[in-house]
Order: C-alpha cells, then structure tokens, then sequence
C-alpha cells in the first residue's frame, strides 16, 4: 500500500510521515506499541501514566530497540513530581506530553532538554494556560474520548477549531471520538495539524491489555460507554473530581450509578470491589473505551493500522474535495 504524505506543522514540527499521534494511555501504551505507531510513521507517545519509575524503566528501553523514529511520553500531570519528568527526559524522547493539570511547573525542564512540550486541554481556560506555559503543540480532547477526562467538557467537533483559534500558530492535535481516517481527515479540516487516537491503539496486537480488552472493545458499542466517576471511587484513584473517565458497562457502574456521593462514603462498597476484582468476578480494570468504539472490528498491527488510518483520511479528503 503506497500512502503519500499529509504534510502538516505536527509532522514538519517531527519529521513524521503522517499526522497521527497515539494516545499515551497509562499502562497500555508501553514501549512495544510506541515504537510500532513511530515505525509506521505515527508518532508513539508512551503511556507514562503517574510515573512510576519501574515502569518506566521497563518500557522506554523497547522504544529505542523497537524504532528509530521520533517518539514522545505522556503523563497525568496532576499525578506526577519533577523527578518523574527528569526520569523520562534521560530517555531521550523528543517530546513530552502533559495532560489534566497546569504544564508550568515542569515547562522549562522540558524545554531545558530539548524535548518539545505537548499539552493536552479539555477547556479553554487550559487552552490559554497551555499557550502561556509555552507549549509546542496543544491537543484539544473532546468528551467523546474513552478513558478520563472533562466532567463539563464540549464535543470535539465544535470544541477543536476554537482551540484552532486561540492557539495560532500553536499547532493543535484533535482528540476524542476518532478511530479511523475519515475522523482523521475531519480532524484537518477543523483546523488541526493531526489527531491523537487512543481507543483504536488498544486494539492492536502490540498494546499492553488483556486479551479481554482488545475483544471487548472490538465488540462494544458507542452507546454502549458512558463518562463516569464511579469506577474511580470504587478502586480508591485519586483522580480529581474534575475528569471522569469513559468506559464501557461495568456491573459496579450499574450498581452505583448516580449515587457517587454514597459510594465515596462507604468503604465497604469498596472493599467489594477489591474482592470482587480478587476473585475474578469483574475485570481487574475498567474497560476505557471511546464514543467511536463501534469503528473498530479487528486487532492489527498498529505500525500497519497507522498506514492503513493515513490512506483512509487521504481517500476521505479526496472525495470530499471531489463534490
């Protein structure tokens, strides 16, 4: 399959060959699924998560050994320390993505090393910051996307070309509700330079997930997810009270649903949880998954899914500039 190249300022910014980024989901992105998106001319983003240092320590390697492309590692900023960033910068990435919190306590140790700055918003008063904090490339989520974030954010739709706006010439990524090329193409046309793609990429035979997972999400259904904070409360994260995450059904949610205030004050409830993930009565994690879960109906490669996404946006742009 030939694919020519959709140049834009993210893929100029890189060197890459097309404008798609995967998601640095925390856990699931390792090293083995990074290398693959860069390989096949994406951008990898490692799923640093709260950035446990032994994780790191075992999946920053199989990027190097596994691609030599650009790469990047992501963070939950409100999760993690200065040491975490310092720890992931002597990785040599070349960028560093920080998402649901304030960028500017670790913007200048990012730039010190040379790293560009990625952050991610769910609003436009983490837009302004992100521009303020000096970021190189901004990624604008929706509320369509699987896994965490805004409680009261907007669609990506609408919710993209006014970051677009307010960032220029800050190059923006579009995130949220995306998993094949015809969202890829939307995401151009709104504006962005590329987008970032989470629930597709868990889907691929190189991400760190049950085989469970990968066949859940492969059989789930958009209207089927729903954002929630229940599962959070019941497994005692941390997560502030602002993000909440997407997921498909989950017998606790239909438990607790609508009572989070009930659940966050009984620990017994929790504890049930606990016991019931220990025994094997429900999955050992919540199933993140996005609003554009129903697109996705196999497990591939992901360096091939990244080529086969890029022909797919080429095509769409294509017809729509033939009408």
């Amino acid at each position: 399959m030939t694919v020519m190249a959709l140049s834009t300022a993210f893929t100029r910014m890189f060197g890459v060959r097309h404008p798609i980024a995967l998601a640095p989901m925390g856990g699931s992105a390792g090293g083995a699924l990074t290398a693959a998106v860069s390989r096949g001319g994406g951008f990898g983003l490692l799923g640093g998560g709260n950035g446990d240092p032994d994780w790191l320590a075992r999946e920053a390697p199989l990027v190097a050994e596994g691609t030599g492309e650009p790469w990047g590692i992501g963070f939950q900023t409100w999760a993690i320390d200065a040491g975490a960033v310092e720890r992931a910068l002597e990785y040599g990435p070349r960028a560093v993505m920080l998402s649901f919190g304030d960028p500017g306590p670790f913007a200048e140790r990012v730039r010190r090393a040379g790293a560009a700055l990625i952050v991610q918003v769910t609003d436009l008063d983490e837009a302004r910051q992100a521009v303020d904090a000096g970021a190189d490339v901004i990624v604008a989520q929706g509320t369509e996307g699987g896994g965490h974030g805004a409680r009261r954010g907007r669609s990506t739709l609408p919710f993209v070309p006014v970051v677009v706006d307010l960032a220029d010439p800050v190059p923006v990524l579009a995130a949220g509700g995306i998993a094949d090329g015809r969202g890829v193409a939307a995401a151009l046309a709104l504006g962005a330079a590329g987008a970032l793609l989470g629930t597709r990429f868990q889907a691929t035979t190189e991400a760190l997930v049950a085989p469970g997972t990968a066949a859940a999400i492969v059989a789930g259904r958009g209207a089927d997810t729903e954002r929630n904070r229940v599962l959070d409360l019941a497994r005692g994260s941390r997560w502030p009270s602002k993000y909440t995450a997407r997921t498909l059904g989950h017998p606790f949610l239909d438990r607790w649903r609508g009572r989070e205030d009930e659940l966050a004050a009984d620990p017994e409830a929790r504890r049930a949880y606990q016991d019931a993930v220990a025994q094997g009565r429900i999955p050992p994690l919540p199933l993140w998954a996005g609003e554009a879960v129903d697109l996705v109906d196999d497990v591939p490669c992901a360096a091939e899914l990244v080529g086969a996404l890029a022909a797919q946006a080429e095509d769409a742009l294509a017809r729509a500039g033939g009408r």
